[in-house]
């Protein structure tokens, strides 16, 4: 019966770093307190620590990779996880959509990536085969 109590309470305020982890918004609770000591998160307008409380109508601002920003309302608060469908409903996500020169700069970005890649070196198999090729059968 106790346990019935506590899943009825309503939640009124919840950590940062846990909202951001049960939201699906960084994969784990440790990614998100990275972001958040970091200074890549700020709520309402003001870098926020990990241990934040936050309520609902707080604005999240994320700094993402290469310059982007996320921004996210909060509509909901949970402090256990739920489903990923039911984790996308806790927020609305006012990011503006990405214009064309972004969209070309982070194509021209992933290419760039894949070309200065160094080649990975071969496994056991690839040697054997490039030994067997090269006539040096051992």
């Amino acid at each position: 019966m106790g346990d019935e109590q506590e899943d009825a309470r309503p939640v009124l305020a919840v950590r940062l770093d846990v909202w951001l982890d049960i939201a699906c918004v960084f994969k784990t609770r440790s990614d998100a307190q990275k972001a958040c000591r970091g200074g890549k998160v700020s709520v309402n307008g003001q870098t926020a620590k990990p241990n934040r409380h936050l309520r609902l109508g707080d604005e999240i601002e994320i700094g993402r990779p290469f310059g982007r920003k996320q921004r996210l309302k909060i509509l909901g608060l949970a402090d256990r996880h739920i489903s990923r469908a039911d984790a996308r409903l806790l927020y609305e996500d006012l990011t503006p959509p990405p214009t064309s020169e972004e969209i070309a700069a982070r194509r021209m970005e992933r290419l760039y990536r894949a070309a200065m890649t160094p080649p990975k070196a071969p496994d056991k198999r690839q040697r054997r085969a490039i030994r067997r090729l090269k006539g040096r059968d051992d």
